[in-house]
């Protein structure tokens, strides 16, 4: 484990290293999936640790037979030993594949488990994955008390990036377990700061309340969530779904607790059913005629705000990180419940049935508008100069992982890009102004933006269902906008395009930003450029007073194309921030709250951040 740690947490980055947080707190949310634990903390120590307590049965001590040692130092020591692999402990639980707190010991510099069981207190030392010590125990003080305490060091030799806990990070996850494990409390403590940092998450209402929380400031167009929760042949299903206002669909899944992002079959099985018990409401409740096509599984989801979670026996998982359930019996499963909920909800509310449908029914008659504008944008070739007259000044390299391209805000930047770049492997395409807000529109909308259609065809993905990363004809996609208020407005018209509908560039990083110099300092001969005023500030001081008047770049037009290779373009010396998504269901309502048609929202997060930006220069 030590040697290839990657196999059992993805990566030795920080996400890694909260992978090692999220292992301990699983296994006490798998005490809770088998109703004996209520209560889960984690506490943010200021040497630099993690503690997690719950107050689950706690961890067996007793020895085992097969090598003599104690049960907690099997588990601690060994792969798969947890209660899930054999032993029946566990009917539901998550986890990495039952290696979890062996991984975290192996990986860890340093790890103390505390056990509270029958009546006395068990405690055991690790370094890097070897007892310190044989297992102590003594009489328990504090009658009654049960549960697990495992305090774990992140060993600075494997995780060299990083060794500090986000707070954020972690209380996102609970969160999100809090609402998926209805009526178990998650208490976060941060006790890096002054005074400790508090938050505790519990939610009576479940998922339910997690998809009242994600459609808050939407427009909710049904009167309540539609909401089942139902055992099948063993497995758990629970759904609740809202429609809202938007045009976007947000369907998160999960299976035991771990977000299946990939999907799988229990996602399959959503979408069918969805799709048939609408289509089949429809055509009885004489909102879709008998000459009337079915409406499509793209047209049922507009708007929708949906959380499925199934707890199985024995989840097969697609892949050491689990982001896609295979289990071919959930496709059933899945839709039997949700078929006989969903359409028990339409009976029972008419109104609310009837709101859905003609949403639905308008999605596709937007839809075939789109099918038609994307048809038209991807027929037509980049060797076609009628595409992109006179925009995109293409790069003669033909291998995308060596291809980089700008997006350059306005002609006159896009001019000076042009002349500065290098033709080989750099291309650069000028938009006109501000794109269209696509949070706002529609998709047939968004494809009549002729900037957009640009963009798309330059590209070569295509757009919605046929989509295509493998065609993206640069591997480096970077926005290079002024440094100022405007620039940075197109910047984030420009993100919310890519997240909404070219998702993926983001996600394998091919997404990036340019950082272009705020100032240019001379002093004789000797050239310096400034990326923020703090460094300015510290140059120009070095400098002295013989530094002539530094020049504060206004746009990117101002510079000359030598100036634009020298500190924006030149891969030797240049500055790019790469776009990357730490976690998608904050990313989804940032772009909805700031980008969306609803302006109350929009309004409360300025109000709340106004102090923030009360210096700038605008």
């Amino acid at each position: 484990m030590r040697l290839r740690p990657g196999m059992y947490i993805g990566s030795t980055d920080p996400r890694g290293m909260h992978h090692l947080v999220y292992e301990i707190i699983d296994n006490s949310v798998d005490e809770a999936l088998a109703g004996e634990c209520d209560r889960i903390d984690v506490q943010l120590m200021a040497d630099g640790s993690c503690t997690v307590t719950d107050n689950g049965r706690g961890i067996p001590v007793d020895i085992h037979q097969a090598s003599g040692l104690p049960a907690l130092e099997v588990v601690m020591t060994k792969l798969h030993a947890g209660g899930k692999f054999g032993g029946g402990g566990y009917k539901v639980s998550g986890g990495l594949h039952g290696v979890g707190l062996s991984v975290v010991n192996a990986l860890s510099e340093r790890v103390l488990v505390t056990v509270w069981r029958d009546g006395r207190v068990h405690t055991q030392e690790y370094a890097r994955g070897a007892a310190q010590h044989p297992l102590r125990s003594e009489p328990d003080r504090e009658s009654g008390r049960r549960g697990t305490r495992v305090q774990f060091w992140p060993d600075p030799e494997v995780f060299k990036e990083a060794r500090e806990f986000n707070w954020d990070t972690i209380a996102t996850r609970l969160r999100e377990l809090a609402y998926l494990n209805k009526r178990v409390a998650f208490q976060l403590v941060d006790e890096r700061t002054e005074p400790d940092t508090q938050a505790t998450f519990y939610f009576e209402g479940g998922i339910e309340a997690f998809v009242r929380h994600l459609n808050r400031d939407k427009g909710a167009i049904q009167s309540r969530p539609m909401y089942v929760e139902r055992e099948i042949d063993g497995s758990t299903i629970e759904i609740a779904l809202q429609y809202n206002s938007s045009f976007i669909d947000h369907v998160l899944a999960y299976a035991n607790n771990i977000n299946t992002v990939e999907g799988g079959s229990h996602l399959t099985g959503f979408r069918g059913a969805l799709t048939a018990t609408l289509n089949r409401y429809a055509r009885r409740a004489g909102l879709l005629k008998e000459q009337d096509p079915n409406l499509s599984g793209e047209d049922v989801r507009d708007g929708l705000t949906a959380v499925l979670s199934v707890k199985l026996q024995e989840p097969q998982f697609e892949g050491q990180t689990k982001t896609k359930l295979g289990n071919s019996e959930v496709v059933g499963q899945v839709s039997t419940v949700l078929g006989d909920a969903l359409g028990q909800y339409l009976d029972e509310n008419p109104a609310d049935g009837r709101r859905i449908i003609e949403k639905s029914l308008t999605a596709a008659r937007a839809r075939a508008a789109a099918a038609r504008a994307r048809d038209l944008v991807q027929r037509k070739s980049l060797l076609e100069s009628a595409t992109l007259p006179g925009k995109l000044a293409d790069c003669s390299e033909r291998d995308p992982e060596l291809s980089e391209i700008f997006i350059v805000e306005g002609d006159s930047a896009g001019g000076t890009a042009k002349q500065g770049r290098d033709r080989r492997f750099q291309a650069i395409l000028p938009l006109r102004g501000k794109i269209l807000n696509v949070e706002k529109a529609r998709e047939d909308r968004i494809l009549q933006h002729e900037e957009i259609r640009n963009l798309i065809t330059a590209l070569g993905t295509g757009v919605g269902e046929k989509f295509d990363i493998t065609r993206l004809r640069y591997h480096r996609v970077v926005l290079m906008a002024d440094a100022d208020i405007d620039g940075s407005h197109i910047r984030t018209l420009l993100l919310t395009f890519f997240w909404r509908h070219l998702q993926p560039v983001i996600t394998d990083g091919y997404l990036y930003i340019a950082q272009p110099p705020l100032y240019r300092l001379q002093k004789g001969r000797q050239v310096e450029y400034a990326y923020s005023e703090e460094e300015f500030r510290v140059k120009l001081k070095a400098m002295g007073d013989r530094a002539q008047a530094p020049q504060r770049y206004k746009g990117l037009g101002e510079m000359n194309a030598e100036q634009l290779w020298q500190t924006t373009l030149d891969p030797e010396h240049r500055v790019l921030l790469r776009v990357e998504v730490g976690d998608a269901l904050a990313a989804d309502d940032i772009f909805d709250r700031l980008m969306g048609p609803n302006v109350e929202p929009r309004k409360r997060f300025i109000q709340t951040h106004a102090k923030a930006v009360r210096n700038l220069d605008v």
